[in-house]
């Protein structure tokens, strides 16, 4: 699903038309770039050892562990920065944390 944007960014804009740094011009625009490029650690999701207790979940403060029904998945590596609160707050062992290649 694809929402409308107030301002779609493109690449062949002008810095003039982009709007000024800082400002937030619609809600829920990270979804639109990807964040997680200058990750330096990357979490891995060791999936024989989750649980599905979902305590990571909320504390990912870039929204980049998905849950559908109920069950978390894979990393969204798009948006995860690697800050590894995920790592900390899990009970089960079930996430390492490995340098990024």
């Amino acid at each position: 699903m694809t929402k409308e944007r107030k301002m779609n960014i493109r690449e062949d804009m002008s810095w003039r038309d982009m709007p000024q740094g800082g400002h937030i011009i619609d809600a829920g625009n990270a979804e639109d770039f990807k964040t997680g490029d200058w990750r330096s650690m990357r979490p891995v999701w060791l999936q024989d050892k989750c649980k599905q207790c979902l305590l990571c979940w909320p504390v990912c403060p870039d929204m980049a562990i998905p849950v559908e029904e109920g069950k978390r998945k894979d990393f969204d590596f798009d948006h995860c920065k690697g800050c590894g609160i995920c790592v900390e707050v899990c009970p089960f062992k079930a996430i390492d944390f490995v340098e990024e290649e």
